[in-house]
C-alpha cells in the first residue's frame, strides 16, 4: 500500500509522517512538494517525492501514480482554495485510487459560521461525496498549538484580550490529530465515516487565563471585549485589516459554540486521552 500526503511538509503533516513511519517504510509513503529542495530531502529519506503543486495538475497526476490512498491536508487561505482541494480530488479519480481523506474542521452548525474561510471545508467534503469516491472525513478541532498565536508573546504582562466571549473550544494539539490520522490510514479503508476530533474538555479563554497563572505563578486575567473594540485594538496593534478580520470571526465562532463539541474519538484513535489544557499550555509555553 501507498498513501500519498498532501501538506507533508507542514505541522500537521509531519506529524502524520512521524507516526506511520512506525509501522511502515517511508517507501509506502508518497509526497508532493513544491520545493525541489525539500523533495530531493524526502527522497534521500527514502520517500516517494514528487515536486508540483495544487495549481499544477500534470505534477498531480504524476504523484497519484501507484497510490492506493490520498490524504488531503487542507490547503491554505492565500489563493484559490477550493480549486485546489477540487483538483486534487479530480487528480485522484483519474487515478482510481481506494479512498481519499480530508482534514476538515469540527464545527457544529455550517449554516451559522461567521468565518467564511470555514465554509471552503464543508464545501470541500460535499465535493468528495459528489466525487464517488471512498473517503474518511476528520473534523479537527482547533489546534490547541494556536492558543500562543490568540494571547500573544506578552500575555504574561498584559493578559489576555479577545472578543470570545465565554465561548469554549474543545482544543487538541496538533500532534495528536497527526497521529490519530495516522492510525486511522493505516488501519482501515476509506469506509465513508466522519470521525470528529477534539480534545476531552472544552475550555474558554477564562480557563485558559486560570491554567496559564496556576503553570507560571504570574496573574493572567481573561478581558472579554465587543468585536469592534477588539478590532479597534487589533489595527492599533499594526495587524493588517484583513488578518483583524479574520481574527474576529474566529472569535465570533468560538463565541457562538461552534468550536464547543466534545467526542471520545480522539481518544480512541490514540488509545489514551489526548492532552488536557494545562498539559498542552505546558508543553507549548515552556513552563
Amino acid at each position: 500500500m501507498r498513501i500519498l500526503i498532501t501538506g507533508a511538509t507542514g505541522a500537521l503533516g509531519s506529524a502524520v509522517i512521524e507516526t506511520m513511519l512506525k509501522k511502515i517504510p517511508a517507501s509506502s509513503i508518497a509526497i508532493l512538494t513544491r520545493k525541489e529542495e525539500k523533495q530531493l530531502s524526502f527522497q534521500e529519506k527514502g520517500f516517494q517525492a514528487y515536486l508540483g503543486g495544487f495549481e499544477d495538475i500534470p505534477s498531480l497526476d504524476r504523484a497519484m501514480k501507484e497510490v492506493d490512498r490520498v490524504l488531503l491536508i487542507s490547503a491554505g487561505d492565500e489563493g484559490d482554495r477550493m480549486e485546489q482541494h477540487r483538483n486534487v480530488v479530480d487528480a485522484a479519480k483519474r487515478a482510481g485510487v481506494s479512498g481519499i481523506a480530508y482534514t476538515s474542521r469540527s464545527l457544529r452548525d455550517r449554516a451559522s459560521l461567521s468565518n467564511p474561510l470555514m465554509v471552503d471545508h464543508f464545501a470541500t467534503e460535499d465535493y468528495i461525496r459528489e466525487s464517488g469516491l471512498r473517503y474518511t472525513i476528520f473534523r479537527n478541532a482547533l489546534y490547541l498549538d494556536v492558543i500562543p498565536l490568540f494571547v500573544g508573546k506578552k500575555v504574561f504582562e498584559t493578559g489576555i484580550v479577545q472578543s470570545a466571549g465565554i465561548g469554549k473550544v474543545a482544543f487538541a494539539l496538533r500532534k495528536e490529530m497527526g497521529e490519530a490520522i495516522a492510525h486511522v490510514m493505516l488501519d482501515e479503508a476509506c469506509e465513508n465515516k466522519v470521525y470528529r476530533f477534539t480534545g476531552g474538555e472544552a475550555y474558554s479563554f477564562y480557563e485558559v487565563a486560570r491554567a496559564l497563572t496556576e503553570l507560571s505563578g504570574k496573574e493572567v486575567n481573561y478581558t472579554a471585549v465587543e468585536s469592534p473594540a477588539f478590532e479597534a485594538i487589533l489595527i492599533q496593534k499594526g495587524i493588517p485589516e484583513a488578518m483583524a478580520r479574520k481574527i474576529i470571526d474566529f472569535n465570533a465562532d468560538i463565541r457562538n459554540g461552534q468550536e464547543s463539541e466534545v467526542t471520545a474519538e480522539l481518544a480512541q484513535k490514540l488509545g489514551r486521552p489526548p492532552a488536557s489544557l494545562k498539559e498542552g499550555l505546558k508543553l507549548l509555553f515552556r513552563l
